[in-house]
């Protein structure tokens, strides 16, 4: 079922940091944009990411993130794919990490693009659904 390849379903124009970006910029761009997950790159080279997560267990004042840096706190050592692997990988590494987000790169460790939780389940969703989904939608849901 998830033999595509996961550069027909990422998300090309992902929203990235530096690791010299405040908190306070990356919470701003999280809680605006509502995304969960943000690649950290510098010269093009993934080097981290930082989840919701992570503020969460930082525990810290909102007034804090203002001097903190994305570096300070994002995750370094990633589980990543590259672009021409099945979305079955993806799944595989979403299970059994618990991650909700697979970051894609190239083989210079360049971001090509993002693989979440929740395109997985989009894409399990249209496989089994494949028309007319609105139908499945109650209207007060919308």
């Amino acid at each position: 079922m998830m033999n595509e390849l996961v550069h027909t379903h990422m998300t090309k124009n992902v929203i990235t940091l530096h690791p010299e970006n405040t908190l306070d910029e990356a919470r701003s761009i999280m809680l605006d944009k509502r995304i969960h997950h943000l690649p950290i790159v510098q010269d093009k080279v993934l080097v981290g990411i930082i989840t919701s997560w992570d503020f969460f267990k930082l525990g810290k004042s909102v007034e804090e993130y203002k001097t903190m840096k994305v570096k300070d706190i994002m995750t370094t050592r990633i589980a990543t794919l590259d672009p021409d692997q099945h979305l079955g990988a993806v799944a595989e590494v979403l299970m059994e990490h618990l991650f909700h987000a697979v970051p894609i790169v190239n083989e210079k460790q360049e971001l090509m693009g993002i693989v979440t939780s929740t395109d997985i389940l989009r894409y399990a969703h249209k496989k089994e659904y494949p028309a007319n989904l609105d139908k499945f939608v109650p209207e007060n849901m919308v």
